[in-house]
């Protein structure tokens, strides 16, 4: 199972974006879209859970039941989604992947046995990092591969 992972989109889902989300499976937004048009456009590519982010007040998130804190289990992994980091709190034992956003830079680290992922900022990228998702892959209740994609800009004409 392909599972795509972006945060910090802050309004704008980016044809590149989009493309570098195309053939996943499900896909994981963890905050600050800001708009719940660009949650459209995630689940006109795959299936979406997506988490609220600090910034996600411009729109009717109530009205799509977007919650603050998700834990869906995709191929057999489950995941602990929030958008800050500081509020992921206890990691219950099943949990074998934390995702999160709002630095806006990546991550891909293991604490006491879980992998913690930011993907980075689909648009607004910090700590010279670039713009980028993840493409993880997931089989038989473990991760397999993690990828980070740019995301790059295209160049004017």
């Amino acid at each position: 199972m392909e599972i795509g992972i972006i945060s910090d989109i802050h309004g704008h889902l980016s044809d590149a974006a989009e493309q570098a989300l195309q053939g996943c499976d499900h896909i994981l937004c963890a905050g600050d879209s800001e708009r719940p048009s660009v949650l459209d456009h995630l689940e006109n590519i795959a299936p979406t859970t997506a988490v609220l982010g600090n910034c996600d007040y411009y729109g009717d998130f109530a009205a799509r039941n977007v919650p603050a804190v998700a834990c869906p289990v995709l191929g057999g992994v489950r995941f602990k989604m929030v958008h800050r980091p500081a509020d992921v709190g206890h990691v219950p034992e099943d949990v074998q992947v934390v995702v999160h956003g709002h630095t806006h830079i990546p991550r891909d680290e293991v604490i006491a046995g879980v992998r913690w992922i930011n993907p980075g900022s689909a648009t607004r990228p910090r700590g010279d990092s670039v713009r980028s998702v993840v493409r993880m892959r997931v089989e038989e209740g473990r991760v397999v591969d993690v990828r980070f994609v740019p995301i790059h800009r295209p160049l004017r004409s």
